[in-house]
C-alpha cells in the first residue's frame, strides 16, 4: 500500500502545473505538532509503547518551538515600536531625493506610515518614497 505524506506535494495539482508551492503549506506550527503527538500517541502498539525518554523528549522540543514563537512575536512587537519612534522624528523635516526620472523632488514629510518594506515618508506634495539610502533629511 502506498501511503503519502500530508505534506507532500508531488502528487498535488499545483506541482504538476509547475507552480511553486508557498513555504507556509510546508511549514508544522505547535497545533500540528500537538496533534501529530497526540495521535501518535493513541495509536501506538500497546505491546510495544512508546519509550518515555522519547514523549519526554518531544515535549522538551514541542515547548522550545512555543518559547521561539513568543520570542518572535515579542521582538516583532519591539521592532515595530522601534520603528515607530524613529518615524516619528521625521514628520516635519524636510526631504530630498532623486526620483526615478532624474528629477530631483524634494517637500516636507507630513506623514510616515509602515508596512512590510519599511517606513515610506508621504511628502506635503503628495510624493511617497521609502526612507532608506538616497534619500537626504534636512
Amino acid at each position: 500500500m502506498n501511503v503519502t505524506s500530508a505534506t507532500d506535494t508531488a502528487n498535488t495539482p499545483s506541482a504538476s502545473t509547475g507552480s511553486a508551492t508557498s513555504a507556509s503549506n510546508q511549514v508544522v506550527d505547535q497545533n500540528t505538532f500537538l496533534k501529530l503527538l497526540i495521535a501518535q500517541m493513541k495509536n501506538q502498539d500497546p505491546s510495544s509503547p512508546m519509550d518515555t525518554s522519547q514523549m519526554m523528549t518531544q515535549f522538551s522540543q514541542m515547548s522550545q518551538v512555543e518559547q521561539a514563537v513568543q520570542t518572535n512575536s515579542k521582538l516583532d512587537a519591539l521592532l515595530s515600536s522601534s520603528a515607530l519612534s524613529q518615524a516619528d522624528g521625521l514628520i516635519g523635516r524636510t526631504a530630498k531625493f532623486v526620483s526615478n526620472d532624474g528629477t530631483t523632488v524634494s517637500g516636507k514629510i507630513s506623514s510616515v506610515s509602515i508596512n512590510k518594506d519599511g517606513a515610506i515618508a508621504n511628502l506635503d506634495n503628495g510624493t511617497s518614497v521609502l526612507v532608506g539610502p538616497g534619500l537626504t533629511l534636512s
